[in-house]
């Protein structure tokens, strides 16, 4: 049987094989003086010494030349040896010369009677850490100078709760606050302060985190307290572990963008005003020649009625052309004010061969007597109207479109010729100026002359804005760009088919509304029948529109009040306003004009139905903004019977139409 082995001897020798065994650290041991005893394979690998060629040898062989010079391995030991250790990290030499990075561990080896004996060395290579770190160092050095050099764009980080912790030279370009002044303090006081009372800020970190990022246009505020349009996103950094640690906040200004494209908007706004008045310029002869026709036809009727001994049924023709007239002047002059006042867009449900049908009046005005127009509004082999062509567009740049296309047709044939107005159902859209085809529904409003047409290359041109071929003074280059712009902004498109000598044809495609959608938009409808009496408090500055107001409401059985001013009319309303049921209110008049009169009478008597009437251009422009009933001039009795027949409940729907 075999004699057990001493337990301490067996586990120093195991340690000692631990030791040797060790690749990535040099370990070994000094005696007192410095010079090595032991050697593991560690230390072989990095140091390039066998166990034979170092043990004996002094450590300090490990040192540079400028280390040994300096003494370095003897302060190292003295070092350890008062202090229990010594910690560093520097250069050291390898037996072929070539140099090492090296963190560095000396610890003092005492003996059971407390006497130093030695001591342990661990040393480890950490040439490519450190290299690593170096490189991270630079990376962060240059990322520091990239992002304080940036002064277009303030860059800082936030913490997880909105603190500012770093500032670069952008943000105190752009925000006014030095580095000192804003770091610490929470990014809030940039926003404005109804951003601040709405929880704007709050947001902004709960939609970052959220969604993972948070982009907006907004206002933000400098130091000075004066307002920028700031372009801001906010980006949530999180470490490792997932953990949210901060936000990346990146502002730029955009003052001068945001102020340039309000330029844009109000240019663009202009130059459609433009195409519009340029539009009704270029209809004036036309209009005023049929205008002259019209009051040919009221002032003849009107001499015929004055002779004695006129026959009743004569006296009842004469009395229906002057009311026809009437209508038609007023029908001319209700479009004239809509192609010419100023409006944003808004799209609106109709059909396109009702609209333009109901423009047939100005469209023959515009071009005159020389010139033949055809409308085909009706699908081949159905009946008429039975194909409905619905679309959603804005009515009154539709109908702007339709007439800059009829007069270019128009200057296209002056010696006369065929003008041709049609609509179809397109089952797709062509490709159109190198854009694609597409497969769906439209509606093709087709303008097509007999005139001179137009030349190959001047075709690629004509939708360009101010481009002519017209003389001085005979246009702006407007028309065509209006309609191609109205075209793109509808979701449709406008093509061009032309031959020299043969004429031209212009294709406007919007979009065919279907389903349960394509319903017009309905206007309202009223009998003419007498209505019950009311207490009306006509409102008119005018001495012969007012007399002639007060007559016709009588006449129609109403009790009425005739105010010649809104001071006037607000005077009897404070001391009899319970003995009203209506205020017929004109618009435009000195003084208090109708509107002021109807904001105030609803402020102060808010159950008294206000009715405003006006011819004015500008007022028809703001009549669904007012919030007033309007009845547009020149009315008629049916129309007026509708204003009296409405209840006020139901007036508040709507603008009553005429």
């Amino acid at each position: 049987m075999t004699k057990t082995s001493n337990p301490a001897i067996v586990g120093d020798r195991r340690f000692e094989l631990l030791v040797k065994a060790v690749k990535d650290y040099a370990i070994y041991l000094l005696d007192r003086d410095g010079y090595v005893v032991s050697w593991n394979a560690g230390a072989e690998r990095f140091k390039g010494y066998t166990a034979e060629e170092i043990i004996g040898q002094h450590f300090s062989r490990f040192y540079t030349e400028e280390d040994r010079a300096s003494g370095l391995p003897a302060r190292a030991l003295a070092a350890s040896a008062e202090h229990g250790t010594f910690e560093a990290e520097g250069w050291r030499v390898r037996k072929d010369g070539t140099r090492f990075w090296t963190s560095v561990v000396i610890d003092p080896v005492i003996d059971e009677d407390g006497s130093l004996i030695g001591f342990a060395k661990v040393t480890r290579d950490i040439t490519d850490k450190r290299r690593i770190d170096r490189e991270l160092r630079e990376s962060e050095e240059r990322f520091r100078l990239l992002v304080q050099g940036v002064r277009d764009c303030a860059i800082y980080m936030l913490d997880p709760t909105g603190v500012v912790t770093n500032w670069n030279a952008g943000a105190e370009a752009i925000k006014g606050y030095t580095e000192s002044e804003i770091v610490g303090q929470h990014f809030s006081r940039f926003y404005t302060e109804e951003d601040r009372q709405a929880g704007e800020p709050e947001r902004a970190l709960r939609v970052a985190v959220e969604e993972g990022k948070y982009d907006i246009e907004s206002w933000r505020v400098r130091k000075d307290g004066t307002r920028f349009r700031a372009g801001v996103l906010l980006d949530p950094i999180r470490n490792e572990a997932g953990e949210l640690i901060g936000f990346a906040k990146i502002t730029r200004d955009l003052t001068g963008k945001w102020q340039a494209q309000q330029e844009v908007e109000r240019a663009r706004e202009a130059m459609a005003q433009a195409q519009k008045m340029e539009a009704v310029g270029r209809l004036t002869g036309g209009v005023a020649h049929d205008f002259n026709n019209l009051l040919t036809v009221i002032r003849s009727s009107a001499d015929l009625l004055k002779m004695p001994n006129i026959a009743p049924e004569r006296r009842e023709r004469y009395l229906q052309a002057i009311s026809d007239t009437a209508d038609r002047a007023a029908a001319l002059t209700s479009q004239l004010l809509a192609f010419a006042r100023r409006q944003p867009l808004r799209p609106e449900v109709f059909d396109v061969s009702e609209r333009v049908a109901g423009m047939r009046q100005i469209i023959e005005a515009s071009v005159g007597a020389i010139i033949e127009v055809r409308f085909d509004m009706d699908a081949p082999d159905a009946e008429p109207g039975s194909e409905p062509r619905i679309v959603n567009a804005d009515l009154n740049q539709f109908e702007t479109a339709v007439l800059n296309l009829v007069v270019n047709a128009r200057d296209a044939m002056p010696a006369g010729g065929c003008l041709t107005v049609s609509s179809r159902i397109a089952d797709g859209l062509p490709a159109v100026r190198g854009h694609g085809a597409s497969n769906a529904a439209f509606v093709a409003v087709r303008v097509e002359d007999s005139g001179s047409g137009i030349a190959p290359e001047t075709l690629k041109h004509i939708f360009e804005p101010f481009f002519t071929t017209k003389g001085l003074n005979k246009g702006t280059g407007l028309g065509l760009s209006q309609v191609h712009g109205f075209a793109k902004q509808s979701g449709g498109e406008i093509d061009v088919e032309s031959r020299i000598g043969h004429g031209t044809a212009f294709t406007l495609y919007l979009p065919l509304m279907q389903g349960e959608h394509a319903q017009p938009s309905a206007i309202r409808k009223a009998g003419a029948e007498r209505m019950a009496t009311q207490r009306v408090l006509l409102v008119e500055d005018n001495e012969v529109v007012g007399r002639f107001a007060r007559g016709l409401l009588e006449d129609l059985g109403q009790i009425v009040t005739w105010a010649q001013n809104g001071e006037a009319a607000l005077e009897l309303l404070e001391t009899a306003a319970a003995k009203f049921d209506l205020v017929f209110s004109d618009v435009i008049m000195p003084g208090i004009n109708g509107l002021e009169l109807a904001r105030r009478i609803a402020d102060r008597w808010p159950g008294l139905r206000v009715v405003l009437t006006s011819g004015y251009s500008h007022v028809l422009a703001q009549e669904s903004d007012h919030g007033f009933e309007l009845l547009r001039k020149p009315y008629s009795v049916d129309s007026l019977l509708k204003v009296l027949g409405h209840r006020p409940a139901a007036a508040a729907a709507g603008v009553v139409e005429s």
